[in-house]
């Protein structure tokens, strides 16, 4: 614990407080005892609105903060609070940035540019072919993608990066010890033993819930330099991570293949209104001038056959796993 104690634990757990606020309060206060001299009035006046639940006390909230504190060392979770240095840049820019961002592994390098690749739960096989290959082939020259560890595209972006050893970043919409879907629980510590990271703005305890997702893509898109949709149908959950894209003023891209798809109507109107159309890697690294190097030509498993057909199995399996479209 540093010297600010239980203070940003408690803040994030005081109810009716927005994310934005979690922030402003976690950046006005030094120490609990701040805290805990300010009324509730105090805290309006700073907030600039009144809170509408006032049925908590502050020894009920620090109480909270404790187990919160107990649960993240008993599952090895790091915290990192928007009042230090190492918590992501970019993250920080946003509007409402995450007051804290729990997490495992190693915090990414505020240096080194991340890709965000993310799309449909239910792809073409080509579409999650494309994935598969951006994120082995952007991990080949270094580059982590930042993506949801949902199934479908999230899934073969973050199986390519981490196949190609890169360092990927995989945002969760839950806390971290109820990883979401729980077939993906391989894929998270693959994640882990490639020096990747695990991120979330959730306490252990928290489960997945369908508005959380859209809450977790805005977080993918402040940490990605750019972001590519591969294939999104028109009510994808992707097409919310475009949205914050444009709204972070970050780069975005579709995927040649879903422009042309079945599945990908949201992605076609991207393209419309006037997103890049990208085919490879080599497209990105030539968009930012990065130098393009034969890891671009690295082969697809022996076997494409069996790789597409995985693609197809995947894709398949997805409208029976989940029934929420995130």
């Amino acid at each position: 614990m540093t010297d600010r104690g239980l203070l940003d634990l408690m803040i994030i757990r005081i109810p009716s407080l927005r994310t934005r606020e979690q922030s402003i309060l976690c950046l006005k206060l030094n120490n609990e005892d701040d805290l805990i001299r300010l009324a509730i009035k105090d805290m309006e006046v700073i907030l600039g609105r009144s809170l509408k639940d006032q049925s908590w006390t502050m020894d009920q909230i620090r109480l909270q903060a404790e187990k919160d504190e107990s649960a993240c060392r008993a599952r090895e979770i790091n915290i990192v609070s928007i009042t230090e240095n190492d918590y992501p840049p970019l993250v920080k820019e946003i509007y409402d940035p995450p007051a804290l961002l729990f997490y495992k592994g190693n915090l990414p390098d505020p240096e080194r540019p991340l890709i965000g690749i993310v799309g449909t739960r239910q792809p073409t096989s080509a579409a999650a072919t494309m994935a598969y290959e951006l994120g082995r082939d952007l991990g080949s020259t270094g580059m982590p993608v930042v993506s949801g560890l949902a199934m479908g595209i999230d899934a073969m972006a973050h199986r390519g990066n981490v196949d190609a050893g890169a360092p990927a970043i995989a945002v969760l919409g839950s806390g971290l010890d109820q990883v979401y879907p729980s077939i993906n629980r391989p894929l998270a510590r693959r994640i882990l033993e490639t020096r990747g990271v695990l991120l979330s703005e959730y306490p252990p305890g928290e489960g997945p819930r369908k508005w959380r997702f859209p809450a977790r893509n805005r977080i993918i898109s402040a940490l990605a330099r750019g972001t590519i949709i591969v294939e999104a149908p028109e009510k994808s959950g992707a097409l919310i991570t475009a949205d914050f894209v444009l709204e972070h003023g970050r780069d975005l891209w579709v995927g040649s293949v879903g422009v042309q798809s079945l599945q990908g109507k949201g992605t076609a109107k991207l393209a419309v209104d006037g997103a890049k159309i990208i085919n490879t890697a080599a497209d990105i690294l030539s968009e930012w001038g990065l130098p393009k190097t034969s890891a671009c030509d690295v082969k697809l498993p022996e076997n494409r056959e069996n790789f597409e057909k995985a693609g197809k199995s995947i894709a398949s399996s997805l409208a029976r796993s989940l029934k929420i479209d995130i």
